[in-house]
């Protein structure tokens, strides 16, 4: 197995635990546009997809600007506010920056509020890129955001980890050649096993960020 040097984050539901506030805007988007609210489940089943997708199939009989602009308006008053991290994630983080490997975030989060996340628990000096949805023309699982943050870090595809809550994360870095880490604190894949994801089943799943460190050792 080849040495692992390089992390790549989610954002969303990996490291901040977004998951109040983003149901939250779902909810106030839904209330103002159709008059009601929408199964939790229906939200939970979208997390990871470009928020501009969703919004088409969600509203297809809307201006897309104006969709947005409603969720995206909840989001600027109340995100800050709303966001924690994930327990034990900044340790991580710092830990894997201590032990000199490379470390990005890719994310379907626009840049503002990704940073405005990093920058409230003092994260955004551990990270060594940073790819959002506008370094990119195609979004995950598409393989093109993870092949950018390769290349701006350096890194081959097989020397490289991703770790994501999502279909979209375990597809994107699957599809870019990197192994697929699956947080087992998803929301949107919450309690399902490799068994349960068949075919698009995550290289390796964790429960606590510290069960990094034994993928990492065993591929050294």
């Amino acid at each position: 197995m080849q040495k692992i040097d390089t992390i790549l984050f989610d954002f969303d539901g990996t490291i901040m635990d977004t998951n109040n506030v983003i149901l939250m805007s779902w909810q106030h988007t839904f209330r103002t546009l159709a008059n009601r609210e929408e199964d939790e489940a229906v939200l939970t089943a979208t997390f990871g997809e470009p928020l501009e997708i969703t919004m088409r199939r969600f509203f297809p009989d809307r201006q897309l600007e104006e969709s947005i602009e409603v969720y995206r308006q909840f989001q600027r008053d109340n995100f800050s506010r709303l966001i924690t991290l994930f327990p034990g994630m900044k340790e991580l983080i710092v830990t894997l920056k201590d032990r000199g490997y490379k470390v990005g975030l890719v994310t379907s989060r626009l840049y503002q509020t990704s940073m405005e996340g990093l920058e409230k628990y003092k994260l955004t000096k551990y990270f060594d890129a940073i790819v959002t949805p506008e370094d990119t023309t195609k979004h995950k699982p598409d393989p093109e955001p993870v092949n950018i943050a390769l290349q701006k870090l350096g890194t081959r595809p097989e020397q490289a980890v991703m770790l994501g809550d999502t279909l979209f994360d375990i597809l994107c870095a699957r599809n870019a050649g990197v192994r697929s880490v699956l947080v087992a604190w998803s929301l949107a894949l919450a309690g399902k096993t490799k068994a349960d994801l068949g075919k698009d089943a995550p290289d390796h799943i964790i429960h606590k960020p510290e069960e990094l460190f034994a993928i990492l050792e065993s591929a050294e």
